[in-house]
């Protein structure tokens, strides 16, 4: 699968919204992470692109997004939450080619360390690597700009891709987290962190990871 963040989809609907106020700012956030990806605050001209990908069933059941809800309720739904979001959440939206294409999340009260989520919300992008560089893009983002100590991220057991890109990212597991589950299957989560020491930004120009 190619729906990408660090809990499996638990926060990418109903949850958590987009807020780049404060902590890390705002001032680079629009900058290239290389010649493919881009990270922006969302807008309010987001919503409709996001609330069409609940469209795609196979992608609300990877993600674990409500199936069966009309249009409209995602459109409310996304609305509401780029507009009023809580403030221990920065998302911001990942561009590639001109489009939106997903998110990403760094959550937490805690100034020093963050949780990381990320999402590609258009499958037939999937399996291109975008689910990598948007995740290396919110790392980078998290330790250059918010200068994070950390930034932890758990995956589900039966969601092997998820597992392996937190792993190529350069994560450590740390542990054992709460039960779960995975397309109808009972998993586990299995939780992993990145210090500020151990971070190295991919050289431009490095092989695309074919994972996300």
């Amino acid at each position: 699968m190619d729906v990408d963040d660090g809990r499996d989809g638990r926060r990418l609907e109903g949850e958590n919204g987009t807020d780049v106020s404060h902590a890390g700012g705002t001032a680079r956030v629009g900058r290239p992470v290389d010649d493919r990806m881009w990270l922006r605050p969302l807008t309010l001209d987001d919503a409709p692109v996001i609330a069409s990908w609940a469209e795609d069933v196979q992608l609300c059941r990877e993600a674990d997004w409500s199936v069966g809800l009309p249009h409209e309720s995602h459109l409310a739904f996304w609305r509401d939450l780029i507009e009023a979001a809580p403030r221990e959440l920065i998302r911001l939206g990942a561009v590639s080619g001109g489009d939106l294409v997903g998110y990403v999340d760094l959550h937490g009260s805690d100034p020093g360390r963050r949780e990381l989520g990320f999402l590609i919300g258009v499958r037939p992008r999937w399996g291109h690597g975008l689910g990598h560089r948007a995740a290396t893009a919110a790392l980078e983002y998290g330790f250059r700009d918010m200068r994070l100590g950390e930034v932890w991220a758990e995956a589900l057991d039966a969601n092997q891709r998820s597992v392996r890109l937190l792993q190529r990212l350069g994560m450590r597991e740390t542990g054992r987290g709460d039960e779960g589950e995975f397309l109808g299957r009972p998993s586990f989560y299995r939780r992993f962190a990145l210090m500020s020491s151990q971070w190295r930004r991919p050289p431009s120009g490095a092989p695309r990871e074919q994972l996300g």
